[in-house]
């Protein structure tokens, strides 16, 4: 189960869009996974796929988005894990401006997670963030049928 929260980037708006939905996230090889998240609120649906790919030699991922409705897989957020937090970061235009974009994962347990996507205009100085998710595990049910 995973719960969205969005709100517009780099406008100083408060106001927040919640959307719930699922993210399923299926293992390609050792170190990599595609996930993809769906999710419905008041704004409408949304669709993102998520690409992570593990560099072993550097010691770090390469996390990639593509949402369905822009349809184009966005520069990764690259970084890694340490102390149970995972930091990633990236350079990348946003209206024009050259920004830096945080994607952090924290409170990790076996059965759930906290994802928040932050962008910052000044340099890493001041960080806004616009995304946030919170996972929570949720197993198929066995098939109850005989």
């Amino acid at each position: 189960m995973v719960n969205v929260i969005l709100r517009q980037a780099l406008t100083d708006s408060t106001t927040r869009v919640e959307y719930n939905g699922t993210d399923v996230v299926r293992k390609i090889w050792d170190g990599t996974n595609e996930g993809i998240v769906e999710a419905d609120g008041p704004a409408g649906h949304l669709e993102i796929f998520t690409l992570r790919l593990y560099n072993p030699q550097a010691h770090q991922w390469n996390i990639y988005f593509a949402p369905r409705a822009t349809g184009t897989l966005s520069p990764p957020v690259v970084g890694e894990f340490k102390n149970g937090r995972g930091e990633f970061y990236d350079q990348e235009t946003y209206n024009d401006r050259t920004i830096l974009v945080r994607f952090s994962v924290s409170d990790i347990t076996p059965n759930s997670c906290h994802f928040e996507q932050a962008f910052s205009a000044d340099g890493g100085k001041t960080w806004e963030v616009n995304f946030i998710v919170t996972e929570t595990l949720v197993k198929d049910e066995p098939d109850k049928a005989h």
